[in-house]
């Protein structure tokens, strides 16, 4: 089959023509792709693990150097502002949280970019500073983190990470 461009364009099985992403995502190889996907996916659980362990400021570090941190309340651009801003999440001892993400879907662009969206359900309780058990109240808010990586020297990073929120308890302060 021919496009416009009198390109070859070669059905998949149905006979739908592949277009030009679905065919740079053919030549990937399976193992390349898994292994891409696997990289993307730990960045968000460590993400999620510094700041439910208090190594919150830690994060920016997860990002490219001028990556995005995004929710309805902030824009974050660059490894110093999401460094300022996560470090007065850390300094919040008060504080205990658990991001629980799941269904992960990511979607591989080519070798060195890759998309991604991941359930979060948030669990948080705001209590005595040193405790080691907190009341389980149920999710303070589940949403998605939606995330775009690439690859850099350092390795995978994130690069833009917006954060939506679908649920939230009513009485929740902004996560």
């Amino acid at each position: 089959m021919l496009n416009g461009d009198k390109e070859r364009i070669s059905p998949d099985r149905s006979g739908t023509p592949l277009n030009r992403l679905q065919k740079r995502r053919n030549r990937m190889d399976s193992l390349e792709r898994l292994v891409i996907e696997r990289d993307c996916e730990r960045l968000v659980t460590r993400y999620c693990h510094l700041v439910d362990h208090d190594e919150a400021e830690r994060i920016a570090d997860l990002f490219t150097k001028d990556g995005v941190w995004k929710s309805a309340e902030a824009t974050l651009d660059g490894r110093e502002q999401i460094r300022k801003a996560m470090a007065e999440r850390q300094a919040n001892t008060s504080r205990m949280s658990r991001h629980v993400c799941n269904n992960f879907s990511i979607d591989v662009l080519d070798a060195d970019h890759a998309e991604g969206t991941v359930y979060l359900t948030l669990y948080r309780h705001d209590g005595k500073e040193g405790r080691r058990l907190s009341p389980l109240e149920g999710p303070v808010m589940v949403g998605e983190y939606r995330d775009r990586f690439i690859r850099t020297a350092e390795g995978w990073r994130i690069a833009h990470r917006e954060i939506t929120v679908d649920f939230l308890r009513r009485e929740a302060a902004a996560p």
